[in-house]
């Protein structure tokens, strides 16, 4: 299995009803070949869940319970509203190893699969202590860029799948940062990793169909010509 996560961040193209539009859109070329991932703000899950027949992952959760915590994002809250699973750890909103423990031990209390985000080696290996369901390996520079992690640092993937497999083979290790098209997404699978995170790739895309045609074209067995929506 392969999989495609899209990270609808908070652009203005991956909001409310623009949000529900792409989730569609994106629901409309799976045909389980690839596992086609959102990544949703938490206010856009339940709408989304409800009507988008995906996998479809919160962008953060809160390792809280039920109780005083204004603001917070509650993980039962979150499953309720239709997720499957949750991000953490995104460079965009990274948090130290505590949060991180805690986080996904509350993520397990209600059934959420876990993907972490890491920059580098060593922080992979860290977060494999946690034992989640995907590690992304995304350098910080590389994100929202026009260069990809698979063609600019090739050899950051396949040492952190190497070392990743050693410590725990059931992670599923996923390639981001700067994952623009097809060429990118068969580098990294050539890497060893099994699939891409990807956001304004897609998001923010002039043609968003264009846009996950090329991508879903870059996994193995995949002809873009027969990815029709």
């Amino acid at each position: 299995m392969h999989y495609l996560f899209v990270n609808f961040k908070t652009y203005k193209e991956g909001t409310g009803k623009n949000a529900l539009s792409l989730a569609k859109l994106l629901a409309s070329f799976h045909d389980g070949a690839v596992q086609i991932i959102p990544v949703v703000q938490s206010v856009d899950l339940k709408e989304i869940s409800s009507v988008v027949p995906l996998n479809i992952f919160s962008q953060h959760i809160d390792p809280v319970n039920y109780g005083s915590n204004t603001g917070h994002v509650l993980p039962e809250s979150i499953k309720e509203a239709g997720a499957f699973g949750t991000v953490l750890n995104h460079a965009e909103n990274k948090k130290d190893n505590e949060f991180i423990g805690l986080a996904v031990k509350r993520a397990r209390d209600v059934g959420l699969k876990v993907m972490l985000c890491a920059e580098s080696i060593n922080r992979a290996k860290q977060l494999a202590e946690f034992n989640p369901d995907f590690i992304a390996i995304e350098p910080p520079e590389l994100i929202g860029g026009d260069v990809s992690v698979s063609n600019a640092k090739p050899e950051l993937i396949s040492d952190s799948v190497s070392v990743l497999k050693k410590i725990n083979p059931k992670i599923i290790v996923i390639t981001g940062a700067g994952i623009k098209g097809a060429v990118d997404v068969s580098k990294a699978v050539e890497l060893g990793t099994k699939g891409v995170f990807v956001a304004s790739g897609i998001v923010c895309a002039d043609n968003k169909e264009s846009a996950i045609r090329d991508l879903l074209s870059g996994f193995p067995a995949r002809d873009s010509s027969k990815l029709e929506p």
